[in-house]
């Protein structure tokens, strides 16, 4: 709206100057909020509109004249380097982004299975209860149908709010990437254990930077960042590395993994497929999970689509 051209029209009848200054306030934040309202769109989780065709001035979209980066094979501004893939976030920080597969919706485990009598895929015995589901005591852990290699992975998790127990004893579970490298699932609150066995650890191995734990029975999270570990024929050539953050809080910092983690055993690696499936564990302690969801990771500079 012009607003020089709304003031022209009103009539010409002497008002307060407080309503004058209320009124040209008004005008201007309203304004302001049409110019805000196409970007609080696209920053929604809802589809962003359709881009215009975007005419670029020289130097805009990189260059062809100027040095090699050191270490690769683009120019600084490459004008022919790709441009990253768009991901819509999710509504929230916890919510899944666009290119995430949802593994638990609050509504049933049709991405999960368990571990048969003759070693077939059955279908899960963990209960689901009010958007939620619940290690099912005893009836052996549960792991995805598809398999992951380098993911980010986000899951939210809950002890049990009657404390029963100590150390190991107590809100027992884990967060077990590829079937063999678990990050320890634990009820840390108030409640000491081996510092390579507590919440946040890569069990076995590496305790977390900090503990940083919510009261039983509260909501925690853990967003993962793991790059799988690269064999070639029976050689490893590259070790996996975990970064996780546990409630916020940094908890692991691109530790090295020097083997599949174990209880009361040296660690050490065994050739495996580059993909595997994620698992949960079956500690027979009642641990709740919910709003699971994990990104696939691919590298830097992927041709566009």
């Amino acid at each position: 709206m012009d607003v020089r051209r709304h003031q022209a029209m009103a009539p010409a009848v002497k008002q307060p100057r407080h309503r004058i200054v209320a009124g040209a306030t008004a005008v201007a934040l309203f304004a302001t909020a049409l110019a805000v309202t196409p970007f609080a769109r696209q920053t929604g989780s809802a589809q962003p509109p359709a881009a215009t065709a975007q005419t670029a001035k020289p130097g805009e979209l990189g260059y062809d004249d100027t040095p090699t980066i050191p270490g690769q094979k683009w120019k600084v501004h490459d004008i022919n380097r790709p441009a990253p893939p768009l991901v819509t976030p999710g509504a929230t920080a916890s919510a899944p982004p666009s290119d995430a597969i949802v593994l638990f919706d609050g509504k049933d485990l049709s991405k999960w299975a368990q571990r048969g009598p003759n070693g077939e895929n059955i279908q899960p015995k963990w209960p689901v209860k009010d958007g939620y589901f619940e290690t099912g005591a005893k009836s052996g852990s549960m792991f995805t149908r598809d398999s992951f290699g380098d993911v980010q992975l986000h899951v939210e998790w809950a002890t049990p709010s009657v404390v029963a127990g100590t150390s190991q004893g107590r809100g027992n579970s884990g967060v077990i990437l590829m079937g063999r490298y678990e990050v320890q699932v634990l009820d840390m609150y108030n409640n000491r254990t081996y510092a390579d066995g507590g919440a946040g650890s890569l069990y076995g191995q590496w305790p977390p930077l900090v503990s940083a734990p919510r009261p039983p029975g509260e909501w925690q999270a853990y967003d993962i960042i793991f790059e799988a570990p690269r064999f070639e024929g029976d050689k490893l050539v590259k070790p996996a590395f975990v970064t996780v953050l546990w409630n916020g809080v940094l908890a692991q910092h691109r530790k090295e993994l020097v083997g599949a983690t174990a209880h009361r055993t040296e660690p050490k690696y065994t050739p495996h497929a580059a993909e595997l499936p994620l698992t949960l564990q079956d500690h027979s302690h009642p641990v709740r999970y919910r709003n699971v969801w994990i990104r696939r990771l691919a590298g830097y500079d992927q041709p566009e689509r």
